[in-house]
């Protein structure tokens, strides 16, 4: 008897493709889409014997310019046993599992890499239902003022429907699960899984090429982010200006319309607007490539958001100077610099960091390689592995 596990696809669109298709795709959508069909990969590529991997997923679009529908599933993971393609849209089917109505998806194991899933009431023991999502952030909770209300409601009454009928709930990083359990009555439910970087992410071979079409130049600190306070783009900037490194600086993830806030913020750190270049999310060879040419990663966000940038550098190499958060010192471990202000000036403290990072070409190249060894303990094919374990779990 073949079991099969159904993961939710509610975002099916090709890593690698997703900013290059719809440039105005926020950075924390395509990175969930990317983990979903990730994740699916890996479900396959490790699926135990006499297992198998289908996919939920919403109906096509009539257009898949918003990514909504999006490119055939099949053609994004190899190897899936099956499509169930449900007769409601993306945003549509996202408002009937908030309100707890069918949708024709059935029982049997479920495991969706969001909040998004049908979370009805099932019975695990006598119909082995079992129903498993997924919380890659608690900005509802930590940073509502900076969500839309409509983004606020969604996340809220989605979470709220987990606690009643979810069988676990998995988080990235332990810090996270210990915030969430004082948020949400879980007990036992929750499970730790950590995400990765896109599989085979690597600076691509015409990285200079790559470059020179986003306008950036050679050797410079990246940052990442919005201009809002948990990114932490202020403190990079100032930690820039503290290092006293005459670099110029890379803003990647910038949402549409953000460049004249974060300009704002790197001129009040004293930074002139000509070192400044900010670009918004990229496809993922773009993203690599612009990795490639960094010689630090300032990591200053605050939330518990996973820090999907963060493990990216580490794949590659990137030397790391992050501000000693829960979630940094659980992701980064031995594998950056970690700062810790004790509450004075983070910005400075970072700074401090930074220079240290630069000062001399043996410690960068002994933080490019503790970065890339660290690197190396997220894979996707090791979370999907541990998917599989909780499923025979419960």
């Amino acid at each position: 008897m073949t079991a099969t596990l159904r993961i939710v696809l509610d975002r099916p669109i090709a890593p690698g493709r997703l900013a290059a298709s719809e440039p105005a795709v926020p950075a924390a959508d395509a990175d969930l889409a990317t983990a979903a069909v990730e994740l699916a990969r890996g479900l396959v590529a490790t699926a135990p014997e006499g297992c198998e991997v289908e996919a939920i997923a919403p109906a096509r679009a009539a257009s898949s310019a918003s990514g909504e529908g999006g490119p055939d599933v099949a053609d994004l993971i190899p190897g899936i046993a099956g499509v169930t393609r449900l007769a409601l849209g993306r945003r549509e089917l996202i408002a009937a599992w908030q309100l707890g109505m069918p949708t024709g998806v059935g029982g049997g194991l479920i495991h969706a890499p969001s909040l998004v899933a049908p979370l009805v009431r099932h019975d695990r023991v006598h119909d082995h239902d079992q129903t498993v999502v997924t919380l890659w952030d608690l900005d509802a909770w930590e940073r509502p003022e900076e969500l839309s209300r409509g983004q606020l409601a969604m996340q809220r009454a989605l979470l709220k429907r987990a606690v009643r009928h979810a069988d676990a709930v998995v988080v990235p990083t332990h810090a996270g699960a210990q915030r969430l359990a004082g948020i949400a009555k879980l007990g036992d439910r929750l499970r730790v899984i950590s995400g990765a970087p896109p599989a085979g992410f690597r600076v691509p071979a015409d990285e200079i090429g790559r470059r020179r079409s986003l306008g950036l130049p050679e050797g410079f600190v990246l940052l990442s982010g919005s201009a809002q306070a948990s990114d932490g783009l202020a403190h990079g900037f100032q930690a820039v200006m503290h290092a006293a490194v005459d670099l110029p600086v890379v803003v990647i993830d910038a949402p549409e319309g953000a460049e004249p806030a974060i300009a704002e913020l790197a001129a009040a750190a004293g930074i002139a607007e000509s070192r400044v270049h900010v670009r918004p999310a990229l496809e993922v060879h773009d993203r690599a490539a612009v990795f490639g040419g960094a010689v630090a990663h300032v990591a200053a966000a605050t939330a518990s958001a996973f820090p999907w940038r963060l493990i990216e550098s580490l794949r590659l190499g990137v030397p790391v100077v992050a501000t000693a958060s829960d979630v940094h010192r659980e992701v980064l471990a031995e594998g950056g610099l970690l700062v810790d202000a004790d509450g004075g000036d983070i910005g400075a403290a970072l700074g401090e960091a930074l220079a240290s990072a630069l000062g001399s070409t043996t410690t960068a190249e002994r933080l490019a390689v503790l970065a890339g060894d660290r690197g190396r303990a997220f894979s996707w094919d090791g979370a999907a592995e541990r998917v599989w374990q909780l499923h025979a779990d419960l």
